[in-house]
């Protein structure tokens, strides 16, 4: 005899499973969405490939690798596959369209520009920048890569705008390995904080904002906000105290209403 618990699992399961049709009205607002960006491709044959790709991603198929996908929208698989994995392409341009768009929809000027690290567990050794460390996702050390992200928060809703791959010192000084997981020269070794700088200078005009914000792990920093200082910013920043043996973290929250912050510790 089932138990009923596992009836019950059964039955949920069976109403989270999601159709492919579900999405077939969706593809002519996903086309028209996608437009700016195939537009800001140089290429003509990019622009074609993006929206075969997308295609495909949104299909029944139950492995969404070039070469199905290929199969699926009738084209040759080495066409599919150069444009994901060995066509030299620039990403800028897309990451320029994603900013006007953000910032049309969503910018105000006491919006938010939030930064955070995340790390993406991985087992091997080829993924570029992949290595033990810090990994957020599961809490300790491992094998991981490491992307640090520049978001915006608004009354209105929130979105990602840019990313830095963070790339160790090991791995910059590292020939071999930058060659063969094509790591471009002008990609150097760079702190999180440098590149949240980055970001920052390269977006902070064009994106309405009355605050920076992040973790701990960049609010530790006094040279970082040192930097944001500089540049003017009004910046809301968790920071642990350092804390003799036995003693324990006060609970820090930051409260952010629409148009103000404030810090509270208890």
């Amino acid at each position: 005899m089932t138990p009923v618990w596992v009836q019950r699992q059964e039955a949920l399961l069976s109403d989270c499973l999601v159709s492919p049709e579900v999405f077939d009205h969706m593809v002519e607002r996903l086309r028209d969405f996608a437009v700016p960006y195939q537009h800001a491709l140089e290429t003509e044959a990019g622009q074609r490939n993006v929206h075969l790709y997308l295609q495909g991603l949104l299909s029944h198929l139950p492995r969404k690798n070039a070469e199905d996908i290929a199969t699926l929208v009738d084209v040759e698989r080495l066409v599919l596959q150069e444009f994901i994995g060995t066509a030299s392409w620039d990403h800028r341009p897309l990451m320029r369209v994603l900013v006007e768009q953000v910032v049309d929809r969503l910018g105000e000027p006491e919006g938010i520009i939030a930064f955070d690290p995340s790390s993406f567990p991985k087992r091997g050794t080829h993924s570029v920048g992949v290595k033990r460390q810090w990994c957020s996702h599961r809490g300790k050390v491992d094998n991981c890569q490491v992307g640090v992200f520049m978001g915006y928060v608004s009354r209105h809703e929130h979105a990602l705008l840019d990313f830095r791959l963070s790339l160790p010192q090991d791995w910059a000084q590292d020939t071999q390995r930058r060659a063969a997981g094509h790591v471009p020269p002008e990609v150097q070794y760079h702190t999180r904080h440098e590149q949240c700088l980055e970001m920052l200078d390269e977006w902070g005009a064009q994106v309405p904002h009355g605050w920076v914000t992040g973790d701990d792990a960049l609010g530790r920093h006094s040279r970082f906000r040192d930097e944001l200082r500089a540049r003017g910013e009004r910046y809301v920043r968790s920071s642990l105290p350092i804390l003799e043996k036995g003693e324990q973290f006060p609970r820090v929250s930051c409260i952010f209403a629409p148009l103000c912050s404030h810090y509270k510790i208890s």
